[in-house]
């Protein structure tokens, strides 16, 4: 990620994969009847949460992983012109591949 932007705790910066533009019978999907992608690509993650004895826990995903999260999962902001998510590990349901 070109930003200097660093998420904290247990935080992740998602960028949204484009969902295909066709269905499988080939019928093209326009703009207005396309729903957000709900999977996405690891730019970059927080040092970890602290469990109860102060210990860092470090995050399951790494920047550069592919991962599923929910429909209404994180909060969408702009960085360097870049529409991204900030979500909490917790939102992400997995890593695709």
């Amino acid at each position: 990620m070109a930003t200097s932007f660093r998420p904290l705790h247990d935080r992740v910066v998602v960028e949204r994969i484009e969902a295909e533009q066709k269905t499988a019978g080939g019928i093209i999907i326009p703009d207005t009847a396309k729903e957000k992608p709900q999977e996405g690509k690891v730019l970059a993650v927080g040092p970890g949460a602290r469990d109860e004895s102060g210990k860092l826990v470090p995050l399951d995903v790494k920047v550069g992983d592919r991962v599923l999260f929910g429909k209404w999962s994180g909060t969408e902001v702009k960085i360097d012109g870049k529409d991204l998510l900030i979500m909490k590990e917790s939102d992400i349901m997995g890593i695709v591949g």
